[in-house]
Protein backbone atom coordinates (compact mmCIF):
# COMPACT_ATOMS: atom_id res chain seq x y z
CA UNK A 1 0.00 0.00 0.00
CA UNK A 2 1.31 3.77 -0.65
CA UNK A 3 1.03 6.67 0.88
CA UNK A 4 1.77 9.95 0.49
CA UNK A 5 3.00 11.36 4.13
CA UNK A 6 3.85 15.02 4.62
CA UNK A 7 6.06 16.44 7.22
CA UNK A 8 7.36 19.96 7.70
CA UNK A 9 5.51 20.73 3.78
CA UNK A 10 7.73 17.95 2.21
CA UNK A 11 6.10 15.02 0.85
CA UNK A 12 7.51 11.71 1.11
CA UNK A 13 5.84 8.15 -1.42
CA UNK A 14 5.81 5.53 1.78
CA UNK A 15 5.28 2.06 0.08
CA UNK A 16 4.62 -0.70 2.51
CA UNK A 17 6.29 -3.74 0.82
CA UNK A 18 5.77 -6.26 3.28
CA UNK A 19 5.70 -6.86 7.01
CA UNK A 20 9.19 -6.19 7.38
CA UNK A 21 10.45 -3.95 4.30
CA UNK A 22 9.32 -0.10 3.75
CA UNK A 23 9.93 1.82 0.60
CA UNK A 24 10.34 5.50 1.19
CA UNK A 25 11.03 7.85 -2.20
CA UNK A 26 12.29 4.38 -3.70
CA UNK A 27 14.65 3.37 -0.90
CA UNK A 28 14.01 -0.25 0.71
CA UNK A 29 14.28 -0.25 4.04
CA UNK A 30 14.03 -3.38 6.60
CA UNK A 31 12.12 -2.64 9.75
CA UNK A 32 9.69 -3.62 12.82
CA UNK A 33 7.86 -0.89 14.52
CA UNK A 34 5.74 -1.76 17.91
CA UNK A 35 4.33 0.10 20.32
CA UNK A 36 5.32 0.01 23.98
CA UNK A 37 2.84 -0.43 26.58
CA UNK A 38 -0.07 1.34 26.58
CA UNK A 39 2.05 4.80 26.25
CA UNK A 40 2.55 7.18 22.96
CA UNK A 41 5.97 5.61 22.30
CA UNK A 42 6.70 3.38 19.35
CA UNK A 43 10.20 1.26 19.15
CA UNK A 44 11.39 1.32 15.25
CA UNK A 45 14.15 -0.40 14.61
CA UNK A 46 15.43 0.53 10.81
CA UNK A 47 17.92 -1.65 9.03
CA UNK A 48 19.33 -2.86 12.66
CA UNK A 49 19.40 0.75 14.40
CA UNK A 50 17.25 1.03 17.23
CA UNK A 51 14.66 4.38 17.67
CA UNK A 52 11.97 5.33 20.20
CA UNK A 53 9.44 8.07 19.22
CA UNK A 54 6.69 9.31 20.54
CA UNK A 55 3.77 9.76 18.74
CA UNK A 56 0.58 11.72 19.41
CA UNK A 57 -2.91 11.86 16.27
CA UNK A 58 -3.95 14.49 16.04
CA UNK A 59 -7.64 15.16 14.61
CA UNK A 60 -5.93 15.19 10.75
CA UNK A 61 -2.04 15.08 11.86
CA UNK A 62 0.50 12.91 13.64
CA UNK A 63 2.72 14.66 16.39
CA UNK A 64 5.90 12.74 16.41
CA UNK A 65 8.70 13.76 18.99
CA UNK A 66 11.80 12.25 17.56
CA UNK A 67 15.54 13.04 19.23
CA UNK A 68 13.79 15.75 21.00
CA UNK A 69 12.27 17.82 17.67
CA UNK A 70 8.57 17.73 17.33
CA UNK A 71 7.68 17.11 13.65
CA UNK A 72 3.78 17.28 12.43
CA UNK A 73 2.66 14.77 9.70
CA UNK A 74 -0.28 14.15 7.59
CA UNK A 75 -0.64 10.75 6.02
CA UNK A 76 -3.16 9.73 3.65
CA UNK A 77 -2.83 6.84 0.45
CA UNK A 78 -2.42 7.79 -2.43
CA UNK A 79 -6.30 7.21 -3.63
CA UNK A 80 -7.09 9.42 -0.88
CA UNK A 81 -4.88 12.28 -1.89
CA UNK A 82 -5.91 11.76 -5.65
CA UNK A 83 -9.56 12.35 -4.54
CA UNK A 84 -9.09 15.38 -2.26
CA UNK A 85 -6.93 17.05 -5.54
CA UNK A 86 -9.97 16.33 -7.77
CA UNK A 87 -12.02 17.91 -5.30
CA UNK A 88 -10.24 20.69 -3.95
CA UNK A 89 -10.44 23.56 -6.65
CA UNK A 90 -13.11 26.58 -5.51
CA UNK A 91 -16.19 26.47 -7.49
CA UNK A 92 -17.47 29.75 -8.51
CA UNK A 93 -21.06 30.08 -6.78
CA UNK A 94 -22.50 31.47 -10.81
CA UNK A 95 -21.28 28.92 -12.48
CA UNK A 96 -22.51 25.12 -13.00
CA UNK A 97 -20.37 22.59 -11.30
CA UNK A 98 -20.34 19.37 -12.70
CA UNK A 99 -19.48 16.67 -10.70
CA UNK A 100 -17.07 14.32 -11.96
CA UNK A 101 -15.83 11.13 -11.18
CA UNK A 102 -12.12 10.85 -9.19
CA UNK A 103 -11.68 7.60 -9.86
CA UNK A 104 -12.85 4.77 -11.89
CA UNK A 105 -15.78 2.90 -9.76
CA UNK A 106 -19.42 1.70 -9.37
CA UNK A 107 -22.23 4.18 -8.26
CA UNK A 108 -23.11 2.45 -4.82
CA UNK A 109 -25.56 5.13 -3.67
CA UNK A 110 -27.07 8.72 -4.58
CA UNK A 111 -28.68 10.39 -1.82
CA UNK A 112 -30.35 13.04 -3.78
CA UNK A 113 -32.59 13.63 -6.77
CA UNK A 114 -32.92 15.51 -9.62
CA UNK A 115 -34.59 18.75 -8.89
CA UNK A 116 -33.22 18.92 -5.25
CA UNK A 117 -31.75 22.15 -3.36
CA UNK A 118 -28.35 20.76 -1.63
CA UNK A 119 -26.12 22.66 1.26
CA UNK A 120 -22.59 22.80 0.39
CA UNK A 121 -21.17 19.61 2.11
CA UNK A 122 -24.06 17.40 1.70
CA UNK A 123 -23.53 14.05 -0.18
CA UNK A 124 -23.88 13.90 -4.08
CA UNK A 125 -23.09 10.01 -4.87
CA UNK A 126 -21.26 7.39 -3.24
CA UNK A 127 -18.78 5.85 -5.50
CA UNK A 128 -16.86 2.40 -4.90
CA UNK A 129 -13.73 2.20 -6.26
CA UNK A 130 -11.04 -0.77 -4.93
CA UNK A 131 -13.69 -2.40 -2.46
CA UNK A 132 -13.52 1.28 -0.70
CA UNK A 133 -16.81 3.81 -0.35
CA UNK A 134 -15.53 7.08 -0.82
CA UNK A 135 -18.57 9.69 -0.52
CA UNK A 136 -18.54 12.91 -3.23
CA UNK A 137 -19.87 15.99 -1.55
CA UNK A 138 -20.81 19.37 -3.09
CA UNK A 139 -18.25 22.47 -3.09
CA UNK A 140 -21.68 25.17 -2.91
CA UNK A 141 -25.15 25.25 -2.05
CA UNK A 142 -27.75 24.45 -5.56
CA UNK A 143 -30.10 22.37 -7.08
CA UNK A 144 -29.25 19.37 -8.47
CA UNK A 145 -29.70 19.16 -11.92
CA UNK A 146 -28.79 16.67 -14.98
CA UNK A 147 -28.32 13.13 -13.16
CA UNK A 148 -26.36 11.26 -15.48
CA UNK A 149 -25.45 7.72 -13.56
CA UNK A 150 -28.05 5.61 -11.78
CA UNK A 151 -27.03 3.17 -8.67
CA UNK A 152 -25.13 0.00 -9.92
CA UNK A 153 -23.63 1.85 -12.49
CA UNK A 154 -19.94 1.90 -13.52
CA UNK A 155 -18.16 5.63 -14.29
CA UNK A 156 -14.40 6.03 -15.58
CA UNK A 157 -12.18 9.07 -14.42
CA UNK A 158 -13.48 12.52 -14.88
CA UNK A 159 -16.86 10.93 -16.16
CA UNK A 160 -19.56 13.70 -15.65
CA UNK A 161 -22.41 12.01 -12.90
CA UNK A 162 -24.23 15.11 -12.38
CA UNK A 163 -24.28 19.12 -12.18
CA UNK A 164 -25.37 21.39 -9.25
CA UNK A 165 -26.67 24.54 -10.89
Amino acid sequence: MKYVTTIDGREYIVDILDEHRVSVDGVTFQMDFMPVGDQPVYSLVVDGQSFDAHVYPNEDTWQVLFHGTRFTASVEDEREKRLRAALAGRVAEHEDYHLKAPMPGMVVSIPVQEGQTIQRGEVLVVLESMKMQNELRSPRDGKVTRLRVKIGDRVELRETMLSVV
